[in-house]
């Protein structure tokens, strides 16, 4: 007897299910979810599944009534969720949903690693009929210890509504020509596919609904989260970084991890040497013949640098964006904040290796770090100064900088030596000699493994990355200097605001607010139109500096507005080809990536840590801070 026989006689003798629909003269053509699968299935990992939306939450009736919401059993687990009545007879309908999640449940049974990791929910949109004895019933025939699978209803229609209409399940109840209910229903057959973070990440109608096609999609999202977990940071150098370290804080097993000021001691280096015999994989230091560099002006610009004296209320340095442990950027915020809390509309970008830079700010406006200084010192929303003159004044005020000012200029501070000076210091922190070096230039096979050979293979090859991350026989500066439309700033300008939002709260703990409630205590986000902004030409729309990949592990989050969290992240938008506008930079395509391929590639990444991370930092660390 197959097993859709069996589960119509157990709906039968429960009397859920009219005789008239087992005896039909013609019995319908069963759906593909009944029989083999009649087509190769890929390779669980080879393919994507993209973000469809968020999963939406609801209060639900478990068979035992206990209240509960749909966002309680989501999250910890990868989730199945189908929405049945149990006395639906169409046999391509809520029975096949309920058979196929049944053969997954009878996988599952013999595979206990994955069973630990999905829960299938099935949830009645009869709640009329569907009480949670009737559920329970219904269940008993298909639950057993060893896999998670939840049987639910609601307590009213009025409850229910809101769940099927942000699912877009449209539910018609059928009438007879009397006007009465005839306890059967409308419907078109969905079931959702949602990841850890809720969101739905495939809809399978009753045309691609196969126990087989779930598994492989579940292991799919499995190999995805285990490519984040294996290729998560795994620079670990104590006491150099960030003092609170929210790695994971999505988590609800998140544990805090923080360093005592006490082991956070610093040590003088000499950075003037940097510049003077450069890493093991970069040329040499540019320095141009207006600004020659000395370890006098390195030192004051250092101070500087870490000086919260040079904003308007003396309460933000450059230090404060470009936090040294945290690779000279800022890990803690997709975009930076300046004084008072102003919002900046852009993500702070590393400055390890900017002395090579021709292009500064994401939008190249600028050309040299002596000019780009002043940007951000009379930024509103950074540093706040209303002028030159204030800064210039404000340090001649200042009694600890005369004699420094006068060492390394022979004259006081004006906008040219206090923009020589901060550049001086900036350019100094060259970082190089990783990994990667050791083995591509000293010719250290040893040097890394043989999964980041192939990342590297992967980045000059099928991956393409080094078209504009770029690589040289003798060196690699890993950015092309250059401007390109990824269509990330494209997908920022035209995305459509959601109703709600997900806020996180704590860790692991998320709620969905109003965008309203948000728009109304938020200040106005600005349009960022990239490259377009400086030159105005409708080619340059949403185009931004390429960046370097050194130390690219140490500096997410990553892209101009801070949009995506990992390396991870940023290998798969890429390898979906960006996001499709008119400007779309021609290198930005597809590149069939596999998660293998992903993986690898994300390791070579890592490998671009510079040897010499830990004394930069340990420098910044012993710099004076202002009073």
């Amino acid at each position: 007897m197959t097993i859709i026989m069996k589960i119509f006689y157990v709906w039968f003798f429960l009397g859920l299910l009219p005789c008239s629909s087992l005896y039909a003269d013609t019995p319908p053509a069963l759906a593909p979810g009944y029989s083999p699968l009649a087509f190769k299935i890929p390779q669980a990992g080879s393919y994507d599944l993209p973000v469809i939306s968020m999963a939406t939450d609801g209060e639900v009736l478990t068979t035992a009534s206990q209240v509960r919401h749909l966002y309680e059993l989501m999250g910890d687990k990868i989730t199945l969720l189908s929405f049945i009545y149990s006395t639906c007879s169409d046999v391509n309908g809520c029975p096949l949903a309920t058979q196929v999640f049944h053969k997954i449940n009878r996988r599952l049974q013999k595979e206990p690693g994955l069973a630990d990791k999905l829960r299938l929910l099935t949830l009645s949109f009869n709640p009329e009929h569907d009480t949670p004895a009737a559920m329970s019933r219904y269940a008993s025939g298909f639950t057993n210890a060893k896999v998670d699978w939840r049987f639910l209803t609601t307590q009213s229609e009025r409850q229910l509504q809101p769940i099927l209409d942000q699912y877009q399940q449209a539910v018609l109840k059928i009438y007879d020509k009397n006007g009465a209910f005839t306890g059967t229903f409308s419907h078109i057959l969905r079931v959702y596919l949602i990841d850890t973070d809720k969101q739905i990440r495939n809809i399978y109608s009753v045309s691609f609904l196969h126990a087989d096609t779930l598994i492989n999609d579940v292991k799919t999202l499995l190999n995805e989260a285990s490519i984040e977990k294996e290729t998560a940071s795994s620079v670990n150098f104590l006491p150099f970084q960030a003092g609170y370290n929210k790695q994971n804080y999505a988590q609800k097993n998140y544990q805090t991890q923080t360093i005592s000021l006490l082991e956070r001691q610093g040590q003088e280096a000499d950075l003037l040497s940097y510049i003077k015999t450069v890493p093991l994989g970069l040329p040499a230091v540019p320095i141009p013949a207006s600004n020659p560099v000395n370890a006098e002006k390195i030192a004051l610009g250092r101070k500087l640098f870490f000086d919260r004296r040079l904003s308007l209320n003396n309460t933000f340095s450059c230090a404060m964006c470009h936090i040294p442990e945290q690779g000279f950027s800022s890990n803690e915020m997709t975009t930076a904040v300046g004084i008072e809390g102003r919002s900046v509309r852009r993500n702070s970008p590393t400055i390890y290796n900017v002395a090579y830079a021709t292009l500064l700010f994401h939008d190249g406006r600028e050309n040299t770090l002596e000019q780009q200084v002043w940007g951000p010192l009379l930024a509103h929303n950074e540093m706040g100064n209303p002028s030159i003159g204030y800064v210039v004044d404000k340090i001649k005020a200042l009694d600890d900088y005369q004699e420094q000012f006068e060492q390394s200029f022979n004259t006081g501070p004006d906008m040219r030596t206090i923009g020589e000076a901060l550049a001086s210091y900036q350019r100094s922190l060259v970082s190089a000699d990783s990994a990667f070096d050791r083995w591509y230039y000293a010719k250290q096979d040893s040097a890394v493994s043989e999964k980041i050979k192939r990342g590297f293979a992967l980045f000059k090859g099928k991956g393409t990355c080094s078209l504009c991350h770029t690589v040289e026989k003798n060196f690699a500066l890993f950015t092309d200097n250059q401007m390109h439309n990824t269509g990330i700033g494209y997908r920022e300008s035209m995305q459509k605001t959601p109703e709600k939002q997900k806020i996180q709260v704590a860790p692991g703990v998320f709620i969905d607010v109003e965008s309203k409630q948000i728009t109304a205590v938020a200040e106005p986000k600005p349009g960022d139109l990239g490259r377009y902004e400086i030159t105005q030409d409708p080619q340059d729309r949403w185009k931004y500096k390429t960046p370097s990949l050194r130390n690219i592990a140490l500096t997410a989050p990553y892209m101009h507005n801070g949009s995506l969290s990992t390396l991870t992240d940023v290998v798969m938008f890429y390898n979906k080809g960006g996001v499709s506008n008119e400007t779309l930079d021609p290198l930005i395509k597809p590149l069939h990536l596999n998660a293998n391929e992903i993986n690898d590639l994300v390791a070579f990444l890592q490998a671009l840590t510079g040897g010499n991370v830990q004394q930069l930092v340990a420098d910044a660390y012993a710099a004076p801070v202002g009073n």
